[in-house]
């Protein structure tokens, strides 16, 4: 039988999701990139095997943010690759909202979190998969041999870099958003 909880953050719940948020990105001001990046694997590895659906979807989310760092093709832009790693800066945090090793509940607020900023960094996430597919599409390409590997991807990346910071600078009104934090 499956039992299904909805709820709804209000303003008052995200200012405090924001403020532990803000917490996490100090402390994690004196961490290097490598270990941001250790510590959200880290909580990849720990979620996996009997978690609610709500985490366990969320922990995609969070994958794709990893691979978005260390994707070498896709060369984030560096002001994108700090927005990310400051996300990521949640996961550095030894003492989270709700203690891990608490049974079913642990992960809840890194699931919450991890919507959060999946959310604030919506128009990064869906240029990149739309590059991953492009590459997975177009990489047995054959035809022109005048034009490499490097050419095409090169193109399509500097295609979608630059939607993405069209579509967040016209729905924020510009800049990067998150160091608004959502």
């Amino acid at each position: 039988m499956a039992f299904e909880v909805t709820f709804e953050l209000k303003e008052s719940d995200l200012e405090h999701f924001r403020g532990v948020m803000r917490k996490a990105q100090a402390g994690a001001k004196q961490l290097t990139e490598q270990v941001i990046l250790a510590n959200a694997k880290k909580l990849i590895k720990d979620v996996e095997g009997n978690v609610p659906a709500f985490v366990s979807e969320r922990i995609e989310k969070l994958e794709t943010l990893i691979a978005m760092i260390e994707d070498s093709e896709w060369k984030i832009p560096e002001e994108e690759r700090g927005d990310v790693l400051s996300a990521l800066a949640y996961f550095s945090d030894p003492e989270d909202l709700v203690p891990d090793h608490i049974p079913v509940l642990g992960f809840l607020d890194d699931a919450i979190m991890i919507e959060l900023v999946a959310e604030d960094l919506k128009d990064d996430i869906e240029a990149f998969d739309e590059f991953c597919a492009y590459r997975i599409r177009e990489q047995d390409r054959s035809g022109d041999e005048t034009i490499t590997r490097d050419e095409w991807l090169d193109a399509k990346r500097r295609e979608l870099h630059s939607r993405m910071r069209n579509r967040r600078s016209s729905r924020r009104g510009g800049g990067s958003s998150f160091r608004s934090i959502f």
